[in-house]
Formats: C-alpha cells, sequence, structure tokens
C-alpha cells in the first residue's frame, strides 16, 4: 500500500475490523512491562515501540499511546526564536521524535494545525493516526450546522490539506453555556453518519467543554460517538455520581484529554528548556500525566508538545510508576491550587472541571 494513501477498500475492511476488535481491557500495564504484556493485536498498531504504553481508543478497537500529541504548540517562541529551527522544521521533528518513540496520534483542530500536520507527515501518512477538526467550518460557527454545510466543509478541508481520509472526525462543538438545538445535533449526526458511510472517516465524535451536553449526546447517540476530545487537568477528579464516565464506559467511547496543564498555569517556568524552573516544570509535567492516566476512562492526555525534550519528558512520564506516592501527591496538589490560582485571561472556565 502507498504511504501516503489508502485505498477506499482497504479503508472499510480495516475500519471494519477494528470496530470488531472491542475487548475486555481499557489499557494496558504501565510500560514497564508493556513489552511482555503487549498481545499481537497492539503491537500491529502505527508506530509500535515496546516502551510506549497503548490504550484502547473506545469500541475504536484502535490502540493509540498513552500520551498523545495536541495540536496547539503555545510557547513555541521559546524554542524556535533567535537562533532556532523554523516553525515547520520544529513541527516535522516532534512529529519524528513521536513517531520513533511510539506516539501514533496527532489531533488537529484547526486550520493551520491540520496543514503543517499534513505536511509533516508527508511520506509516512500510514504511522500515525490523525484526528481531525477544522473547527471555523464546523458548528461554532452559525452557517456549519446542517449535515450538508458539514460534509461539504469536510470535503474542502481534506482536498485543502491532501488527505483522502483522517481517522477520526471529531466535531468542535460549543464551548460551554450555549447549547446546540435538536436540529443542530442531528446535522451533526448525519454529518458523522455520512462521513464514516463514504470512507472519509475511519470513526467519528465531537470536542466539547460542556459536561452534561456530552453525556446526553453519548447517551442519545452512541453509535456515531465513538470518542470525545474534553478538557481533564492534572487536578481533575471523577464526580461520584452523576459523572460523564458514566456515559462513556456505557457506550465504550475514548477520550482525549486535552488542557492536561491548563494551558501551562501548571507551571512556574515559561517553557524556556533552559529556564530556572525547567527541571522542575519537566517533574510536573509527568506527575500531571501520571495521575491522569491513573483514571482509566481516559484514553490518553494530549499536550501540546513544543520541542523534542518534551516528547521525551513524556515517554519517561509512561516509565514512571504510574501511583504518585505521598509525597509526589502533596506537591502535584500543591502545585494544583497554584494552578487554578493562575489561569491565564479566559481561562476562567477550565474550573468546572476539576470535578468531571
Amino acid at each position: 500500500m502507498d504511504e501516503q494513501r489508502m485505498g477506499r477498500r482497504e479503508f472499510l475492511r480495516d475500519a471494519a475490523a477494528a470496530s470488531a476488535a472491542v475487548g475486555a481491557a481499557i489499557a494496558l500495564p504501565h510500560a514497564a512491562g508493556a513489552a511482555e504484556t503487549a498481545s499481537d493485536e497492539v503491537r500491529k498498531t502505527r508506530s509500535y515501540n515496546p516502551n510506549m504504553e497503548y490504550r484502547r481508543l473506545g469500541k475504536t478497537g484502535l490502540w493509540v499511546s498513552a500520551v498523545c500529541l495536541g495540536g496547539h504548540w503555545k510557547r513555541i517562541d521559546k524554542v524556535t526564536g533567535k537562533g532556532g529551527d523554523s516553525f515547520e522544521t520544529n513541527r516535522h521533528d516532534v512529529i519524528s521524535r513521536c513517531l520513533e518513540v511510539g506516539i501514533n496520534y496527532v489531533d488537529a483542530c484547526m486550520d493551520r494545525e491540520i496543514m503543517v500536520y499534513s505536511a509533516a507527515l508527508k511520506g509516512r501518512r500510514e504511522k500515525m493516526y490523525f484526528g481531525y477538526s477544522w473547527h471555523c467550518w464546523e458548528p461554532r460557527v452559525p452557517q456549519y450546522r446542517t449535515t450538508k454545510a458539514l460534509l461539504d466543509a469536510f470535503d474542502k478541508g481534506l482536498k485543502q490539506a491532501g488527505l483522502d481520509y483522517v481517522d477520526l472526525w471529531r466535531v468542535t462543538m460549543h464551548d460551554r453555556g450555549s447549547r446546540h438545538t435538536a436540529a443542530e445535533v442531528d446535522g451533526l449526526i448525519g454529518a458523522l453518519d455520512k462521513a464514516k458511510k463514504a470512507g472519509k472517516a475511519r470513526f467519528t465524535g465531537f470536542s466539547s467543554h460542556d459536561r452534561p451536553w456530552i453525556k446526553m449526546v453519548i447517551d442519545s447517540h452512541p453509535r456515531q460517538i465513538d470518542a470525545i476530545c474534553t478538557p481533564y487537568t492534572a487536578n481533575s477528579k471523577e464526580l461520584p455520581t452523576d459523572s460523564m464516565f458514566e456515559a462513556v464506559r456505557k457506550h465504550d467511547v475514548g477520550i482525549f484529554g486535552i488542557k492536561p496543564f491548563a494551558s501551562n498555569s501548571l507551571f512556574k517556568g515559561d517553557s524556556s528548556p533552559t529556564g530556572p524552573h525547567a527541571a522542575e516544570d519537566d517533574k510536573r509535567a509527568r506527575q500531571a500525566v501520571r495521575h491522569i492516566l491513573g483514571n482509566p476512562a481516559i484514553t490518553a492526555p494530549i499536550p501540546g508538545l513544543i520541542s523534542t525534550h518534551q516528547v521525551d519528558n513524556m515517554v519517561a512520564a509512561i516509565k514512571e510508576r504510574r501511583e504518585l506516592d505521598a509525597t509526589e501527591k502533596a506537591e502535584l496538589e500543591a502545585a494544583g491550587r497554584r494552578m487554578w490560582a493562575n489561569l491565564p485571561d479566559g481561562y476562567d472556565w477550565l474550573r468546572d472541571w476539576e470535578y468531571v
């Protein structure tokens, strides 16, 4: 098979096989024993590396790395500034390092992200699962709230990016507060159905910051919702009752956790690789990922990694003991309190994601 293209017949065959391969396990043991415990099915995943942990993306049957690559690149100027590599070189190198270490999913949720990651994967598209959302052509904008408008925009985006298909089309919905109407939800579901049947999206879902709405849509349309993207931070915890995770577990939905570091407010430094807080911030990032993966309902956090060093730091987190000890818990809890107190402008809403 050509590395850049997957024939429609092979695509539909593989999608059907993945959907059928639903096992009982949600996650593998952490990577210390992954090489010994990985099944033949897991070893066949894209860019498999025995030192990486892989977790099952719900009923898709796909096995994705326990940390994946988020599309954003906040503070990238700290590594591409004066004397640094170009932006495009940086993104190519980060993708390359991800593939080397076994990180096998990238989530692109706006036009520039889709274009730069599809370019970075040219010639090696089949080595990484690709999540797609061209958010300015999706239901946040009123004119894209019908099945036809969504599908027309999806086709336009695929063509512009040179993509024959995506592994997950996860449409970006309203953030919070302003709920979509029943007709708008029907438009979404119709588009997801048609895209999957046409072989343009292997699996489908959505992104939202509204927990009750997420639960309602999953319960109402479980067949079309394979995976979601939604916040889950270094200080998030599951509600004891009426949690969003009730619907997630019932319908076997995969979750990519966005904002794991609360838009960098978890950290003391500014992401400069030689800054005075760099080592401490690396440690906090690893602790946060370990905490997040302690909830097996989360498939993977998807931090926006801006350097190959940050990629390697996430691999180090996978290799560390999953459960935090008493000292580490106290450190992360203290960092979490500072995190909530130091949210950037416009991110106060993220406090609603302390309990999910």
